[in-house]
């Protein structure tokens, strides 16, 4: 069995094991990292054999921290991330590499329909009917977007978003409220395979999903990292955040907004940003927390887009595989049935 991970902003782990009576044997680490002294390695491959197939991760960072030498160095992994490769090669996972993605780009587009597209498309990919896929967004109109569990209420200040032509939808993934406006976000959204994330847990999943867009944006020379649970972070602040859902059939729904530029009036009329949330972040405003990719980069959004399709190209593929007139259809009436109706957006008050 074979597992690989890429581990954000580090090195590539592989493991290649077997399996005989329910446990692990012939364990074989490798990868580009940095290891010493050069018997660790013998060392993490004889700590793991033996162990039960069902192990948690728990169980497996303990087998390889008590067996490392005393003066070992772990440089660009780590024994957490030679456990999840353990589980995907366990789980007989698959690497980005391993699928044929289509690219969904289109003109501009409701933010209802928009919410209908990503539970569609996610359910497609699940069903084996559509291949794995990467869709870039473009916003008709100015939307808040409350997460799945957020009360309307609480989050929103209807009269201004009513006053300002904001209209407020909800998502089926969970997180935070977005306030987006046409040309002011970069929005996209994956649709895969469980495959790719099997024997990881969710944490895990969401910095290796968004690995090569940070990559992206460290070619164009943002010095940026991931901010767990799910911020796409840089000295200056908050570029975006990722939201994601595991649907019924097992296919990850995971989408991302980064700010390109911002109106911090319009968000501060719109949201209604606890304080409590803010004073954890060490800032006065919402507007504040927010390093738009305008000022960081210096380029016109159009130019970012396409880089980002480029580096996401160049990486793992990419072919076109545009909404087709089915999807649209489901979409639509998913908009009616669901998304535009009150007992969604009221859900939580």
């Amino acid at each position: 069995m074979h597992g690989e991970l890429k581990v954000p902003g580090g090195k590539l782990v592989v493991v290649d094991l077997e399996v005989v009576d329910g446990r692990l044997s012939d364990v074989r680490l490798s990868g580009d990292f940095f290891l010493e002294p050069d018997e660790a390695l013998e060392a993490i491959n004889a700590s793991l054999v033996g162990a039960p197939v069902s192990a948690e991760p728990e169980e497996l960072v303990r087998r390889i921290r008590g067996g490392l030498p005393e003066d070992a160095r772990l440089v660009g992994f780590s024994a957490e991330s030679v456990a999840t490769a353990v589980r995907r090669a366990l789980s007989r996972a698959s690497g980005w590499g391993d699928h044929e993605w289509e690219l969904v780009r289109e003109g501009p587009r409701s933010p209802l329909m928009h919410m209908a597209l990503d539970e569609v498309l996610a359910e497609e990919v699940g069903a084996g009917r559509r291949g794995p896929t990467l869709r870039l967004w473009e916003w008709s109109s100015a939307a808040v977007i409350l997460g799945g569990f957020q009360s309307v209420r609480n989050e929103v200040d209807l009269d201004a978003a009513a006053r300002l032509g904001v209209e407020v939808v909800r998502r089926v993934t969970g997180g935070g409220a977005m306030f987006v406006e046409p040309g002011n976000t970069v929005t996209y959204s994956l649709y895969a395979p469980p495959s790719l994330v099997a024997g990881m847990s969710v944490a895990e999943s969401y910095p290796f999903l968004d690995d090569w867009v940070l990559g992206v944006l460290r070619d164009l020379g943002l010095d940026v990292w991931y901010q767990p649970l799910n911020d796409i972070a840089s000295g200056g602040g908050k570029i975006g955040g990722a939201a994601q859902k595991r649907m019924a059939s097992g296919a990850v729904l995971h989408h991302v907004t980064m700010s390109y530029s911002i109106d911090g009036a319009k968000l501060g009329e719109v949201l209604r940003v606890g304080r409590e949330k803010l004073s954890a972040k060490g800032v006065a405003s919402a507007a504040k927390r927010v390093d738009p990719l305008a000022r960081q980069t210096g380029l016109a959004r159009e130019v970012v887009i396409e880089r980002l399709i480029e580096g996401f190209r160049s990486r793992f593929g990419l072919v076109e595989g545009p909404v087709s007139a089915v999807e649209e259809s489901r979409a639509g009436a998913l908009v009616e049935s669901k998304f535009a109706t009150d007992a969604w957006l009221w859900r939580v008050r």
